[in-house]
């Protein structure tokens, strides 16, 4: 197969990330942070600068203002007490919860009114796939959430 099948996924996938997160009511960089915290735990900034691929001064930006809105706590690091551990606050789970609540709502909308009950069954289908995508281009570092799928188990 060609490459035309990876620009075509590339392509849609990207505008479709683009298109779910125009419901977004705060920045893609924090909102990816507090998502960060929320699923790995605490981290430093440095740990989430690298988790994001941007610059330690864009994620202390980011971390800066998520402190100043409280939706993140820091503490000492355990282990190094130079360092400065960041942890999702009780605030900033129910911000972040808001925001995918939104987006989730924002997609089964559009899933509703765009797609037949046998196409939605076809993306249904399709989920596993991209889960191992996603996997593999992550160097199996995490499997996202995408339904009954688990990258070590198979099928749930």
């Amino acid at each position: 197969m060609d490459e035309t099948l990876a620009e075509d996924l590339r392509q849609a996938v990207g505008a479709l990330v683009r298109a779910v997160r125009t419901v977004d009511t705060m920045p893609g960089g924090a909102a990816a942070i507090l998502g960060y915290l929320d699923r790995d735990g605490p981290r430093t900034t440095a740990e989430l600068a690298q988790r994001r691929l941007v610059s330690h001064q864009s994620a202390a930006k980011s971390v800066k203002e998520l402190s100043a809105a409280g939706l993140i706590v820091s503490e000492p690091h355990p282990d190094d007490r130079r360092k400065i551990l960041l942890r999702i606050s009780p605030a900033g789970r129910e911000r972040l919860c808001h925001e995918r609540t939104r987006r989730t709502a924002s997609l089964h909308n559009a899933i509703d009114d765009t797609l037949t009950l046998a196409e939605q069954q076809q993306l249904q289908d399709a989920l596993p796939l991209l889960t191992r995508l996603t996997a593999h281009l992550a160097g199996n570092r995490f499997v996202p959430h995408a339904g009954p799928w688990d990258r070590d188990q198979g099928p749930r």
